[in-house]
């Protein structure tokens, strides 16, 4: 995938953000463009909690485990500093999709995106890992103990967000 076609599978991430209602913009984290939505829904079978859902994508030279892990702790703090409302836990909780593409991916990183969701106090994130030389998106798709009433809304927001481009 060229850079342009990084890009375009950026801005297609941002159309698929802006027509599920999470306001998109480009903010300059340390000189890295990076892609932010966000939205919070309520459920009542979610213990009547809000969930307020943040993706944060940014294209990259190469995606390391040390990168996407380092990534994902960014964005997990970025999102509990900027959802508003009551203190995480108290009938509010954070997800996050932290992106990155890339032309150049250890595979040690893709298995490593899908391996689990990364749970902290009431906030969750499953890393995305874009190859952009061949497509692939990886992420978490399953259900785990931790967090479990939330699985199915993530699974289905990753599926319409991250599906390649075509």
């Amino acid at each position: 995938m060229s850079e342009e076609s990084i890009r375009n599978y950026l801005a297609s991430v941002e159309g698929r953000l802006a027509a599920d209602g999470c306001a998109p913009r480009w903010e300059d984290w340390s000189g890295v463009p990076v892609l932010v939505g966000r939205r919070a829904d309520f459920r009542m079978r979610w213990a009547a909690t809000n969930l307020h859902l943040f993706t944060v994508a940014a294209a990259v030279p190469e995606v390391t485990v040390p990168v996407i892990d380092a990534f994902t702790t960014q964005v997990l703090a970025y999102a509990k500093k900027n959802k508003g409302g009551l203190p995480v836990g108290m009938q509010t909780g954070v997800a996050a999709f932290p992106v990155l593409v890339s032309d150049r991916i250890d595979p040690a990183a893709m298995a490593w995106a899908e391996e689990k969701q990364r749970n902290q106090f009431a906030c969750f994130a499953r890393p995305v890992v874009v190859d952009g030389a061949c497509g692939y998106v990886g992420m978490y798709r399953g259900k785990p103990a931790l967090g479990r009433a939330y699985a199915s809304h993530l699974i289905e927001k990753g599926a319409h967000y991250f599906s390649p481009q075509g």
